[in-house]
């Protein structure tokens, strides 16, 4: 079947497919905190499921510990990311201190978003900038699924000043309310995890396996990327061989060896993802099955009910509910 070419809505030639994943890292910020405290201080992150939590350190040292992990020491410019939504803690030392759960101490409210936390006791004073993200797309779901417990990137192994650059905007916004503030807050924060995500991938052999290997592959990730760009397309294992300029039978083998599953069923799954983050974006049940090429929104609400194991209008947001 003879694919058409349209224009490519990301700014890359040659194709760069872990980077139009990077470009679909899209966050909602839940809540932003800008920390001013004391020595010594303990900080309790409660579990937060299907969310992450990022602290930026602006000023003095702190001690990140996640369970199952060795604590952590943040030092001025460092960022570190904890992805997959787990309780944790970050103090002033590496040795337990008491801590106070962040959603129960006292703290102003400078906005619906936003807070003032004023803790610990006389010491050395820190600053952090935190925040609580939840990621939008779901290539976002699946990259943070392969993330570490923590995810950094230090300061003095970034581009020279560029994360301090970064940290400094973030805590300005954090400092009073201003219009576009959160989204100003959630694109900072964008930036900062692309980074270590970005730096995660050039260090860790362990991120260059499974699907972000696959995404990395020359020819492995030129089909990925078109199942990306267009998961709408009546796709064929012969059709994404042709992207990957392989055999239908190699590309099948190594597509399965490296990603885990089949070609075709990572196209259908990829496909209702999509469709499911286009639905809780406002679009219609019969918009997206005249999209997918379903002849009506019964089959279509089949099959996504079939892959996602729930229904289409259990996803879609209550306002773009149809009358």
């Amino acid at each position: 079947m003879a694919i058409d070419r349209e224009p490519a809505p990301y700014p890359w030639t040659p194709v760069d497919p872990l980077g139009e994943a990077l470009h679909l890292l899209r966050m909602r910020g839940s809540f932003y905190c800008r920390s001013e405290l004391g020595a010594p201080w303990g900080l309790e992150m409660p579990s937060f499921p299907g969310s992450a939590s990022f602290h930026a350190v602006v000023a003095g040292e702190a001690w990140l510990d996640v369970p199952g992990t060795p604590p952590v020491c943040l030092r001025p410019g460092d960022f570190a990311v904890v992805p997959h939504g787990k309780g944790h803690v970050i103090r002033s030392e590496p040795s337990p201190v008491h801590t106070g759960r962040v959603d129960v101490l006292p703290q102003e409210m400078i906005g619906d978003h936003y807070s003032l936390l004023r803790h610990g006791g006389d010491g050395d004073r820190g600053v952090l900038v935190c925040g609580i993200v939840e990621f939008d797309h779901p290539t976002s779901a699946r990259l943070v699924s392969l993330l570490p417990p923590i995810l950094r990137i230090e300061a003095a192994a970034a581009a020279p000043g560029a994360t301090a650059q970064v940290l400094a905007l973030m805590a300005d916004e954090a400092r009073q309310v201003r219009p576009g503030g959160e989204a100003v807050l959630t694109r900072l924060a964008d930036i900062l995890v692309i980074m270590a995500i970005r730096s995660w991938v050039a260090s860790d052999p362990a991120a260059q396996r499974g699907w972000v290997g696959a995404l990395l592959d020359p020819q492995l990730g030129r089909a990925l990327a078109a199942i990306h760009r267009h998961p709408e397309r009546a796709w064929t294992l012969t059709a994404l061989a042709r992207e990957a300029a392989m055999s239908r039978s190699a590309f099948a083998a190594r597509f399965t060896s490296l990603v885990g599953e089949p070609a075709m069923r990572y196209v259908s799954r990829w496909r209702m993802e999509s469709a499911a983050a286009a639905l809780r974006d406002g679009a219609t049940v019969a918009e997206l099955a005249s999209r997918s090429g379903y002849e009506s929104e019964a089959g279509f609400a089949r099959a996504f009910k079939r892959v996602t194991g729930v229904s289409p209008g259990s996803v879609r947001r209550p306002a773009a509910a149809e009358s």
